[in-house]
């Protein structure tokens, strides 16, 4: 008798670090939400300094969560996280933490987990010098205690893995895969959310993504800055927050855009707010693979994505890249190029890339069940 069919549900530990509301925590709570709940659980590592709480939806469905010190006490955490695994006797642990999960990675070695997940979400661009020495210092190490590789992308998988390792088929990757009903694109939300933030006959540029030095805001103000000098009734919102915020409201004060920056904060409707936008923008210094890229299209959205953006994250035909070297009045005409486009239904085409999760979260189970043993 395999151990699934005698001990249901499996539970699988799921090492995130900060819960921060960004995107690879959607990611992985979009997984979570759609498996089987009888089959298998997640319980979920998180950083003690996370800025956001546990999820009620997702205590509510049968989650636990743990709270372990974070990377930067590293010896606590590994002794923590040692301790945590070996007790719970957990027979998969899932590490999405990039390069950072050589550490959880460790821990679950030295506990006697037999399957230990590496998956990458991220990549390494300019802008982030400590960062960056940090990740291609770790890198070397990702394979060490890892028994299996993921990622969200070939590209992600490629950088972290090696490109071999890809070409071989080494390397499983899971899609960033959203709820494509959630997002498609409703007439009657758009003028909804509209009118609820007073954007009656604006141009609205849209972007979603935590405020620090990766998402590129100090760009993003710039180049909204000559759009707005080209059209006057442009506005631009942006949703998260982040150990920037505050810079990026003090630049948008600077630029005299108060009256046309919209700062929303974390919001838990960003699927409603897509629908009140005109061009999704994401001048990103690195990614692996843009969750918001993807629930950008599904709403219809076109558009402008930096070329540090894997092209795997071109869905549609409404998408351009746009080097970031380019000055900010090349990326005010691929922006105002997008004017008048009509919103249309693209579920199918995402559909066909692999990026439903409904498809996606039973895949995933599949990968499990393959790992799990008697």
């Amino acid at each position: 008798m395999s151990f699934i069919q005698a001990n249901r549900p499996i539970r699988i530990a799921h090492v995130i670090g900060k819960l921060n509301a960004g995107g690879v925590e959607s990611v992985i709570n979009n997984y979570y939400r759609h498996i089987d709940h009888e089959t298998f659980q997640f319980d979920f590592y998180v950083d003690a300094d996370s800025p956001c709480r546990p999820s009620r939806e997702l205590l509510a469905m049968g989650a636990r969560y743990f709270v372990v010190p974070p990377c930067q006490k590293l010896p606590q955490c590994i002794s923590a996280l040692t301790r945590l695994f070996r007790e719970n006797r957990y027979q998969i642990v899932h590490s999405s933490m990039n390069t950072l999960s050589v550490f959880s990675l460790f821990a679950a070695w030295r506990a006697g987990v037999p399957v230990r997940i590496c998956h990458n979400h991220s990549t390494a661009g300019r802008g982030e010098t400590a960062k960056n020495l940090m990740k291609y210092a770790l890198r070397p190490f990702a394979k060490v205690f890892a028994t299996d590789y993921c990622a969200c992308s070939q590209y992600a998988g490629a950088w972290l893995f090696g490109r071999r390792s890809m070409e071989r088929g080494e390397i499983m990757v899971f899609r960033n895969a959203i709820e494509l009903g959630k997002f498609e694109f409703d007439p009657r939300v758009r003028d909804e959310v509209r009118r609820e933030l007073n954007l009656e006959g604006k141009f609205v540029v849209g972007h979603v993504g935590r405020f620090c030095a990766q998402k590129n805001h100090n760009f993003l103000l710039d180049l909204f800055a000559e759009v707005r000098r080209r059209k006057e009734n442009a506005a631009l919102l942006l949703i998260g927050d982040g150990e920037l915020s505050g810079a990026a409201r003090e630049k948008a004060a600077r630029l005299g855009l108060e009256e046309s920056v919209r700062f929303l904060g974390v919001r838990r409707d960003v699927d409603r707010l897509y629908q009140a936008m005109d061009v999704f923008v994401l001048p990103s210094l690195y990614e692996g693979l843009p969750v918001v890229g993807v629930e950008a299209q599904a709403a219809g959205l076109p558009c402008v994505f930096s070329g540090a953006v894997t092209r795997e994250a071109e869905l549609t035909d409404r998408v351009q890249f746009v080097p970031l070297d380019s000055k900010p009045e090349q990326w005010a005409e691929a922006i105002l190029s997008c004017l008048g486009l009509n919103r249309g239904g693209f579920s199918e085409e995402i559909r066909r890339h692999g990026f439903d999760i409904a498809l996606s979260a039973m895949e995933l189970e599949k990968f499990y069940a393959g790992r799990t043993v008697s």
